[in-house]
């Protein structure tokens, strides 16, 4: 069980960061935390290290780029960018959450007594 957790979890923050880059173009790792913390209205809180390992995930499938740059505090910083084949995978990953999404609303309407 804890494994599928682990998956369920790691999609949707996969998914998370390649909108956001998609969204606002590059940024750095503690910039794209930040950022989907924000947007969440602080009901979700990454833990950085979580944020590097789906960034270094995406970036060996290809969906993402990086390159060193200065951040806004002028320190040193790797900048990622969604690539032509994250784009896809965004896509892709896009309709599987709304159909999964769906049939999560659905389940959870059920009334006492229904069958599935």
């Amino acid at each position: 069980m804890s494994t599928d957790k682990s998956e369920v979890l790691q999609g949707t923050l996969d998914l998370m960061i390649l909108k956001t880059l998609h969204a606002l173009g590059p940024l750095h790792g503690f910039g794209i935390a930040r950022r989907i913390e924000q947007v969440s209205e602080d009901v979700l809180t990454l833990n950085e290290g979580t944020v590097y390992t789906s960034l270094l995930r995406l970036q060996q499938q290809g969906w993402i780029d990086s390159e060193w740059g200065t951040s806004e505090n002028n320190r040193k910083a790797r900048f990622y960018a969604i690539t032509r084949r994250g784009l896809k995978q965004l896509a892709i990953e896009t309709e599987n959450w709304k159909r999964i999404s769906g049939v999560i609303g659905r389940v959870l309407r059920l009334e006492g007594g229904k069958q599935l």
